[in-house]
């Protein structure tokens, strides 16, 4: 039997368990379970939540829990061999394939099913299962549902539907779990073709829906006491304050930044304690990997839904429809891209995410934009010369953005991307820059820090529907408000891209512009 590691490390590749990993109850952060009912009262439940937020180490923990006991007998099966296939002739064969393999695992009586019609492969196959379990009850916890598609979605849920009546010890599965991103009413509406299903649909067997939590400030501090238990190696409340902020808990990006941080900013053998500056290095050494998981949310941005939410949220404008009810919100709410907040209304779900995605959409401007000069950028002392900065941006805005923006996917936050990656290329390694935008806010807001000293700065589009006057008005307003609560005497920049298609025939000498108002440097594009 495999036993504890005498010291353990923060995983961030595939489930977690308590004997390697540094680890907190995942059924903790179950929000609107009744574990208790489901096998007791013969339930059929979803649970949904983003990738990497700990639902396959949930499945087969509570698995374990489960087995461990009289109560029933319990399997976890993954349906992800059958991602991309459509048709039931090849897909349910792959569903009992995957079955028998995650029985074989648990040494468990694997049920003999041979020549059947694909139609009803699952139904028997998970009635032969009961019967091989009983007297247990057989409890079956499908992971990853949301890869099937098409007539396999139908067909499996379906033959799950014509099972539930019949449920029962030794007759059929007395409780399933469907697992993945989304809800169930989400896996129909896709399976057949963006139809949403009938209120009385048939497939309406589900008892709960559940959603899986990111961590909270205190399972932040918590984890990382486990590691100071282990090893003696203690964190700063600062760095611990970071961690929770840039990360918002969630559990990916909190496990990464702690591996990080004691395996490689800093010696696994190290005592050193963790400061905010290693936990900085590991943020930078995660963004710049692009590992598998933030390169996966990076390629949803080309999903047309997902770019019509969060284009919305980067320009700050505002979307009557997109409500938390509507359509493509969900899908983006359940990817974990986005979050509501009562305050800022819908936002990035975390400032990593929001710089992974930020780098991911203006990654083919910042390597084709080549870094100004020195001396185009830079003080006698070192130091950012912003105002040279931005007037070398006015040029190259009048240089490129009229060919480049032919080809931008996301042409209405294209101003904001270009002006980013031309910031970037001046602040890699050496500076940084914080973001914040919003749907509804009307604006977005940067602040550039360089050599310990801020810049604000604050993009406002001018539509069709807008006049100059109101828009300068407004960014004055909001520029000043926004420097007074984060850095009150940096100073500050409000760059007004004019995007009126009149404004596009004037000659570039009238549309570009430089002025000062109340201390407030007007740059417009």
């Amino acid at each position: 039997m495999k036993t504890k590691r005498e010291v353990r490390f923060f995983n961030t590749t595939g489930p977690c368990n308590p004997l390697d990993h540094y680890m907190l109850p995942p059924e903790d952060r179950l929000v609107g379970a009744q574990l208790h009912r489901y096998i007791g009262d013969e339930l059929y439940w979803v649970l949904h939540a983003p990738r990497q937020t700990g639902k396959t180490t949930f499945l087969k923990s509570w698995m374990r829990e489960i087995n461990a006991g009289d109560e029933a007998l319990a399997c976890y099966v993954s349906v992800e061999r059958c991602q991309g296939i459509p048709d039931i002739e090849r897909s349910m064969p792959a569903i009992y394939d995957a079955i028998c393999a995650n029985v074989k695992a648990e040494n468990l009586p694997v049920p003999e099913i041979k020549g059947l019609n694909p139609a009803s492969l699952l139904h028997e196959t998970l009635a032969e299962w009961a019967k091989l379990a009983s007297p247990k009850p057989l409890v079956v916890l499908f992971d990853e549902v949301d890869v099937l598609e098409g007539e396999t979605m139908i067909s499996f849920l379906r033959q799950l539907r014509d099972g539930f009546a019949l449920r029962g010890v030794g007759l059929f599965p007395v409780s399933i779990a469907l697992v993945g991103m989304r809800d169930l009413k989400d896996y129909i509406t896709a399976s057949k073709g963006g139809v949403p299903p009938n209120p009385g649909s048939p497939f309406n067997i589900k008892a709960d829906s559940v959603v899986l939590g990111n961590f909270t400030k205190n399972d932040v501090i918590n984890l990382f006491a486990q590691h100071t238990a282990e090893t003696g190696r203690q964190i700063t409340q600062e760095a611990l304050d970071y961690v929770w902020e840039q990360s918002q808990g969630q559990p990916w990006i909190v496990n990464n930044l702690f591996m990080r941080a004691t395996m490689r900013v800093l010696d696994r053998d190290s005592t050193e304690t963790v400061t905010i500056e290693h936990i900085r290095e590991a943020r930078q050494q995660m963004i710049t990997a692009r590992e598998t998981h933030l390169d996966a949310l990076g390629k949803r941005l080309s999903d047309p839904r997902v770019k019509r939410v969060v284009q919305t949220v980067i320009t700050g404008n505002s979307d009557p429809p997109l409500g938390r009810t509507e359509n493509d919100v969900e899908l983006t709410l359940d990817m974990g891209l986005i979050t509501w907040n009562t305050q800022k209304g819908f936002i990035i779900s975390n400032p990593i995410y929001e710089e992974i995605l930020i780098r991911y959409l203006n990654s083919p401007y910042h390597d084709s934009t080549p870094p100004p000069s020195s001396w185009q950028w830079q003080k006698p002392d070192g130091s950012l010369d912003m105002d040279r900065l931005l007037k070398e941006f006015q040029k190259f805005w009048r240089r490129n953005s009229e060919i480049w923006e032919e080809r931008a996917d996301y042409t209405e936050a294209f101003p904001h991307l270009l002006l980013m990656a031309f910031l970037q290329r001046i602040t890699n390694g050496d500076g940084d820059i914080v973001r914040e935008a919003a749907a509804g806010r009307g604006r977005m807001d940067l602040a550039v820090e360089y050599e310990k000293k801020w810049f604000i700065i604050e993009i406002k589009l001018i539509h069709s529907y807008d006049t100059p006057k109101t828009v300068l008005k407004e960014g004055l307003e909001q520029i000043l408000f926004y420097r007074d609560c984060s850095h009150p005497e940096a100073p500050a920049y409000l760059v007004i891209f004019d995007r009126r298609p009149e404004t596009k025939q004037k000659p570039w000498e009238e549309r570009l512009h430089w002025e000062e108002v109340d201390g407030i440097t007007i740059v417009k594009c």
